[in-house]
């Protein structure tokens, strides 16, 4: 595997690439300006025919990175699609179809969304009319499959997008039943935050002499988020929030609670108090999620609650502010929660409800991301006692005085 590394501050923009005009002129309508870090390192590889593996936090222009390239590469229509790419949730395929569509600007070029929550009648009717690139959850791509509605023969190129996620929710089996049907040979492109070694296992095995273009630290980068943990009594928090709510007046903000039950109580709670809110979580019926993410998009959401399962797929700019209101149970699922700010380049802020039981779990956090977070003490909702356990740097200078090896950069 050739491994690339590349500044953080691109030094080329798009027409140093050699991209078409018409390419130049979609991506001046959707306004791109200039090409994010994982677009000037991933586009030129995936020009080049190479295999690309590439690292890059999500909100960093990663869909762009692959699908210029898939369309710039684009021969005359085939049978059967030409590439075809995986994600791990309806909403991220919806997001993905969206893109690729203004990046086909001024071009004969026809996507279809292959996922489940709709008739896939429809879908089938739009594959048997013929379509360029196929974008699809890897469950309803084995369903078309096995029902002959969408043809393989004419892949060239292959994009495992979020391959991380598709990996952690147990998309592995699929993944390479798919994989396995596609004709060779192919050039394959994938994409994730993490690269785990399940993650390199699945490129060994199915990619040829990749490139590795590596836009992480080998630590999780959040370093455009401002992060904060905020000592409250549990049963002050819905007040806490509200009293956030009122004094930030976040342009748009994600609250992540840990189970569905619970986001449905908070935003009935919230909806007395606060305009714009919605809730989405994996319960609730496809139409009614695809509403609600449209009207996030669109802005008349201004509030939403969400679940771990579905908070991972939300790919929305105008994110300002995150708020854990249950602590995760899971400290990288921390990460993929803030992940939703400070995309794109722009600045964020990320608050943590921590109660008086659970300094535990905030310092797992604080291991995770090298970081000691902050306190943010607001008046009136501390609770009786200190929340925190001891901090990343109290446990190395403890580790330290006991003659314990504890690596802390």
């Amino acid at each position: 595997m050739i491994r690339r590394a590349h500044d953080e501050e691109p030094t080329i923009g798009f027409q140093d690439m050699g991209l078409s005009r018409t390419m130049l002129k979609a991506l001046a309508e959707a306004r791109y300006k200039r090409p994010s870090p994982i677009q000037a390192a991933f586009i030129p590889e995936a020009l080049d025919g190479r295999d690309v593996l590439g690292q890059a936090r999500t909100g960093t222009g990663k869909t762009a990175a692959f699908g210029i390239p898939l369309i710039e590469m684009l021969e005359p229509r085939t049978r059967g699609p030409q590439a075809i790419i995986l994600a791990p949730t309806r909403e991220l395929t919806q997001q993905i179809v969206g893109e690729l569509k203004k990046l086909s600007l001024g071009r004969d070029v026809s996507i279809c969304g292959t996922f489940g929550g709709e008739p896939i009648e429809r879908q089938i009717r739009a594959l048997q009319r013929g379509v360029d690139l196929v974008v699809g959850t890897p469950g309803r791509v084995l369903d078309h499959l096995e029902r002959r509605t969408l043809y393989l023969g004419d892949i060239v190129h292959v994009v495992l997008d979020e391959a991380d996620r598709m990996l952690d929710i147990g998309f592995r089996p699929d993944i390479e039943r798919v994989l396995r049907k596609l004709p060779e040979p192919r050039q394959t492109l994938l994409l994730s935050a993490t690269i785990s070694s399940d993650v390199r296992k699945l490129a060994y095995r199915y990619m040829y002499q990749p490139v590795e273009v590596n836009l992480s630290a080998d630590e999780p980068s959040v370093e455009r988020i401002a992060q904060y943990y905020i000592p409250v009594a549990h049963d002050r928090k819905i007040e806490l929030l509200q009293h956030l709510l009122r004094r930030d007046r976040p342009r748009q903000c994600i609250i992540f609670t840990r189970t569905k039950r619970g986001a449905d109580r908070l935003a009935e709670r919230l909806k007395r108090t606060v305009p714009g809110v919605s809730t989405i979580h994996g319960d609730l019926p496809q139409s009614t999620r695809d509403k609600v993410m449209r009207g996030f998009r669109e802005g008349q959401v201004t509030v939403l609650v969400a679940t771990d399962v579905v908070g991972r797929g939300i790919d929305v700019e105008g994110i300002s502010h995150v708020v854990n209101y249950d602590i995760p149970d899971d400290p990288e699922n921390y990460l993929h929660r803030i992940g939703r700010t400070g995309r794109m380049g722009k600045d964020g802020v990320a608050y943590l409800f921590v109660g008086p039981d659970q300094g535990e779990p905030l310092t797992a956090i604080e291991n995770l991301i090298n970081k000691v977070i902050p306190a943010h003490h607001v008046e009136g909702f501390a609770p009786a006692r200190e929340t925190r356990g001891p901090s990343v740097r109290e446990l190395y200078n403890t580790a330290s005085s006991q003659g314990l090896d504890m690596a802390v950069r």
